[in-house]
């Protein structure tokens, strides 16, 4: 695995390189890094795909962007342009969970050329409720605990009432996990602020359009209540001949799972290159 950095605009991305093949770039969502895509699992670069991922801008290891607004899907899909441009990869299988998988949308949207396939994961943008005043506040609750307590503050602005007490000790710990992972936390939270503001499309129709081959990997309300289950079942119905994974009853969400999801990315990206 190789370390890579790319800059774009005065903002270095970190990520990493690995494996040669069809090449597949993941994308993480808001407050993750580059490993909670696929967990950590090798098991794509394993089975002949060159994998890239990177930290996105004021995420992990990534520096800060230039402005507190800078935090937008349109800086987020430049940012990915310009990854693909130095390493030079011409079209790709595009895999993002959450804010990466509303990013790579925008992408296919905005440069269908460029991408070859998408597994979109857990996405939660619904543009019938992306404006609501009572939504755009939690988001800044959280950015004004991350900013002003450290991660015990994002925690105590997050709570865990909206999870059922099966899951609320494992959403703690993968959440102090994840958030340890940063090296900017005010650049965190700053994207906390600006992200949910920002559309990555106006419409969920819009995502007819997109033909290559996808797959929306939804995951289950109880879990993850953040990232709801209609939300990825009305964009695989958007989506022309896309297909919809969903989480077993009472079984761990898929989306958690990083050889079950490298498993489907896989399966996308041979469907891209049968093509």
């Amino acid at each position: 695995m190789a370390e890579i950095l790319v800059e774009r605009d005065g903002v270095e991305l970190a990520g990493h390189e690995a494996g040669e093949g069809v090449p597949v770039v993941l994308l993480h969502g808001l407050t993750a890094t580059r490993r909670y895509v696929v967990m950590g699992s090798k098991a794509l670069e394993r089975s002949g795909h060159r994998v890239v991922a990177y930290d996105a801008r004021g995420h992990g290891r990534s520096s800060p962007a230039p402005s507190r607004a800078a935090y937008t899907y349109e800086e987020l899909g430049r940012d990915l342009e310009a990854v693909l441009d130095a390493r030079g990869i011409g079209r790709a299988v595009l895999a993002g969970a959450s804010m990466g998988a509303h990013t790579v949308l925008r992408f296919a949207l905005g440069a269908p050329d460029r991408v070859a396939g998408l597994v979109v994961i857990t996405p939660a943008y619904d543009p019938a409720s992306h404006h609501r005043e009572e939504r755009l506040e939690r988001w800044d609750a959280l950015a004004d605990g991350l900013e002003h307590g450290g991660i015990d503050g994002f925690l105590a602005a997050s709570g865990t009432r909206h999870v059922p007490e099966s899951w609320q000790e494992t959403v703690e710990k993968v959440t102090r996990q994840r958030l340890a992972q940063h090296e900017h936390l005010g650049a965190v939270a700053d994207a906390l602020r600006a992200m949910p503001r920002s559309q990555p499309f106006d419409t969920i129709d819009e995502l007819g359009s997109i033909s290559v081959p996808v797959t929306v990997v939804a995951s289950a309300d109880d879990p993850d209540p953040g990232h709801p289950q209609a939300v990825g079942e009305a964009y695989a119905a958007a989506i022309p001949g896309a297909r919809l994974v969903l989480d077993e009853p009472g079984r761990s969400p898929i989306a958690w799972q990083g050889s079950q999801l490298s498993k489907l990315i896989a399966e996308v990206a041979a469907e891209a290159d049968a093509r």
